[in-house]
């Protein structure tokens, strides 16, 4: 398969094109080559016919809910503006009856996954996170738990004193199916210095995955750019996930987040562009040659260049979510869910086929 047309502007993309169309991998040195390129069209091309190669023209969504049982953490990260501090005015700590009682009134038949995140809340103890899971689990078992980032999981061993092994079997039985992305930010321990991340670590990040992959999880990972970080730092991000992914092949897709400005009435100059945006999509795409998936996140980038990115190398639009929140309270201007007929709409008006899936990619349903 070959859908490269327009022109090589020089001798590197050329190099880049044929090693992709051969199957070789990129590495360090393409990876950023990519990002200083201005040859968008060639590289969304790539992109493409690598998604192609792998997925089709299939484009995957689920019918899920987003679920917060506590926005209280003791992590202070410089581009979060979902945490609070406990008693503080907006702070909150739901029981399970009280998520219960939230899902209860907004969930829809067709509801297929929970996706669960939240603050690290230490004046509770590791129990309360165990039993939040057993609640729900209870309550909807159709529902599949996908709960936690790794940096929660990390808080958690702190909070327990049980190992990384020991916390997420505790989970498991509790109900837990697989772990969100959510925790990686830029894989640096210097970023994460500069940015104040004073939670998992680079090492412990990974870990936290591994580990998971051993015990049988398929789980999802994150890459949130647009801040102080290099294009380096994004590909060596990259290349440290394709490492483990190599070792396990426990991730199911890699989903590029777009950083958000605090202020909601921040400047488009505050903004990722959307020529970024792409970019980083496309070369994800190239780079993560072992991973089956690479999100286009529109609560991050919108509808209409969620749909654009579905010809730069994405093959997955996320899913109905229903009231998001932490990249709002960051100051995003896309919408908090959309419905399933809105996905079908978004994902055929790219010309692509929508299909409905499971957490774990298994297909529901097909929309010819």
């Amino acid at each position: 398969m070959s859908t490269i047309v327009t022109p090589f502007t020089d001798q590197r993309m050329a190099e880049i094109v044929a090693k992709v169309q051969n199957g070789e991998r990129l590495n360090l040195e393409d990876g950023v080559y990519l990002y200083q390129t201005d040859d968008l069209l060639t590289l969304g091309q790539l992109a493409n016919e690598a998604n192609l190669r792998k997925n089709g023209k299939k484009v995957y969504f689920i019918e899920n809910m987003s679920l917060y049982f506590t926005n209280v953490c003791e992590s202070h990260c410089a581009f979060c503006n979902f945490r609070k501090d406990q008693g503080e005015e907006g702070s909150y700590t739901l029981s399970g009856a009280e998520m219960i009682e939230y899902v209860e009134q907004h969930i829809h038949p067709g509801i297929r996954e929970f996706h669960i995140v939240g603050g690290h809340n230490n004046h509770v103890p590791f129990q309360y996170y165990v039993d939040s899971l057993k609640a729900l689990s209870a309550r909807f078992p159709e529902v599949t738990l996908k709960a936690y980032t790794a940096a929660e999981i990390e808080f958690f061993t702190r909070i327990s004193g049980l190992s990384t092994k020991e916390v997420l079997q505790e989970l498991q039985k509790a109900g837990l199916q697989s772990l969100t992305g959510g925790g990686a930010e830029i894989l640096s321990d210097q970023y994460r210095q500069k940015m104040k991340v004073d939670k998992a670590n680079v090492d412990q990040y990974l870990d936290v995955h591994r580990t998971a992959h051993k015990l049988g999880m398929k789980t999802h990972t994150t890459m949130l750019y647009g801040s102080i970080e290099s294009h380096e730092d994004r590909i060596r991000h990259m290349l440290q996930i394709r490492d483990l992914q190599d070792e396990t092949g426990g991730f199911m897709v890699f989903i590029p987040l777009s950083m958000q400005p605090k202020n909601k009435n921040a400047g488009i100059m505050r903004r990722n562009s959307a020529y970024e945006d792409l970019k980083t999509i496309a070369i994800s795409r190239l780079m993560l040659d072992n991973i089956d998936h690479i999100k286009a996140y529109f609560i991050n980038i919108g509808p209409q260049l969620t749909q654009v990115a579905l010809s730069f190398g994405a093959s997955d639009v996320h899913g109905t979510i229903l009231k998001e929140r932490i990249s709002h309270a960051a100051g995003a201007l896309t919408p908090e869910g959309l419905t399933r007929k809105e996905l079908v709409w978004l994902i055929q008006g790219a010309g692509r086929i929508p299909v409905e899936r499971d957490t774990f990619y298994n297909e529901i349903k097909v929309y010819e």
